[in-house]
């Protein structure tokens, strides 16, 4: 695009979109998003916890230069969403479908309850907008709607960004030239964890007003979407993370942070089969386990392990395993240890390691700027859908597999999931 007229391929492109969802997506808008002199109006849906710390980051962005400005929030609980807007000139929203129509919105940022996140991801990109959806990008029992979404971006060509922000550091970029260099031989085994001390029972969320009940100011039916339909409860709403119909533990609402990275260091696609074990070992408040473990085996003939509990912060290492050598994190160092009876030599890269794996604000900071930058480019930001998709695709299997005791596989031919 030149002087906010678009070129054929720009056309082309508008064209399929608009046939595909109803919906025109103007050349004014689009010049926006392709980082015209104009301002990128982002969209904020969903006001709890999580979205403020984009909006601090987004703050923080326009502090240092950045053409962007919040233009709209959306929230099923109008108070959290009027806090949200407070200090900005956005507009509130409670109907996330709203904020799409809205013509200043040109990307959104999705921090809703899990089982809303794909389905606001697919609305957003047939509405025409770049996405910045928090992890997990789906329900556990969504499936079909993960695969859907990865078709939608796809067909749409949408900018997607999940919200893993650890792949902000730069050292994950390196790791993955070393491994695809060689320089541990044939992967054969990777080791992950995440582990923390914490229930998201009262402490971790708590219940902005107890007297809270349905109406003009909470919408419990929007807040239910496609879950099982239930009686209003003031601990579901508030603290959801607890229940399995919105949530599902550290499989889901951790593992993203810390799975990502080693998924893209190996480039791996789809797995093979997936087996889980845990449960509520500790918290017997809520319904999801506090406590997770999983292998995940590829086609390429390796394994990752994930291990993690709620009840324990004391971690584990990030490592890569090949048939030649070892790749593990040292300080502000990769080590590579040669296997017995290899012939390759130690080595000890320096590296500089921004922030811890889930991210502080240095890697929230370089995750929306990597955004932002592919939203002006239309290029594929390091989080993109198709990385997401596979990495959600082993966190969904190794939930089915926990809750039905069995190996779970996946048929990549047809592309579903087989209990």
């Amino acid at each position: 695009m030149a002087n906010g007229k678009i070129n054929r391929r720009g056309f082309l492109a508008q064209s399929a979109l608009t046939a595909a969802t109803g919906a025109t997506l103007s050349a004014a808008s689009y010049a926006r998003a392709a980082g015209a002199n104009g301002k990128i109006g982002i969209g904020v849906i969903g006001c709890g916890g999580r979205s403020g710390a984009h909006v601090g980051t987004i703050k923080k962005l326009i502090q240092d230069g950045e053409k962007i400005e919040i233009v709209a929030v959306c929230d099923v609980y109008k108070p959290r969403a009027n806090a949200r807007a407070d200090g900005t000139s956005a507009r509130v929203y409670m109907d996330h479908k709203e904020l799409l129509a809205d013509s200043a919105v040109d990307i959104v940022v999705i921090a809703t309850p899990d089982h809303h996140h794909a389905q606001q991801a697919i609305d957003a990109m047939e509405a025409g907008k770049d996405v910045y959806c928090e992890k997990p990008i789906s329900h556990w029992r969504q499936f079909e709607v993960t695969k859907k979404m990865a078709q939608v971006a796809r067909k749409t060509k949408r900018v997607f960004q999940a919200g893993t922000q650890g792949l902000g550091d730069p050292v994950w970029r390196q790791a993955e030239q070393l491994v695809h260099e060689g320089a541990i031989g044939q992967t054969v085994h990777a080791q992950c964890g995440y582990f923390r001390v914490g229930d998201w029972g009262e402490r971790g969320m708590p219940i902005d007003d107890k007297e809270a009940k349905p109406g003009p100011d909470l919408n419990w039916e929007k807040f239910l979407g496609d879950s099982p339909k239930r009686p209003f409860d003031v601990s579901r709403f508030f603290r959801w993370r607890m229940y399995e119909d919105y949530a599902g533990g550290p499989v889901t609402d951790l593992f993203p942070h810390t799975l990502t990275p080693i998924v893209k260091v190996l480039g791996v696609k789809f797995p093979s089969v997936v087996v889980a074990t845990g449960g509520m070992f500790r918290y017997t408040e809520r319904e999801v386990p506090d406590t997770f473990n999983m292998l995940i085996d590829y086609p390429e003939k390796l394994t990752i392990a994930v291990l993690g509990t709620q009840a324990n912060n004391y971690g584990i290492p990030d490592v890569f395993r090949g048939w030649d050598a070892t790749l593990t994190f040292e300080g502000q160092n990769i080590s590579i240890s040669p296997t017995e009876g290899s012939k390759k030599e130690k080595r000890t890269i320096p590296v500089s390691r921004q922030t811890t794996r889930e991210g502080g604000a240095d890697t929230m900071v370089s995750h929306w700027k990597d955004f932002l930058n592919c939203v002006r480019t239309r290029e594929t930001p390091q989080a993109n859908i198709e990385l997401a998709y596979h990495v959600q695709t082993a966190l969904q299997m190794s939930m089915l597999s926990l809750r039905s005791g069995k190996a779970v596989k996946f048929d990549e031919k047809n592309e579903r999931i087989v209990v």
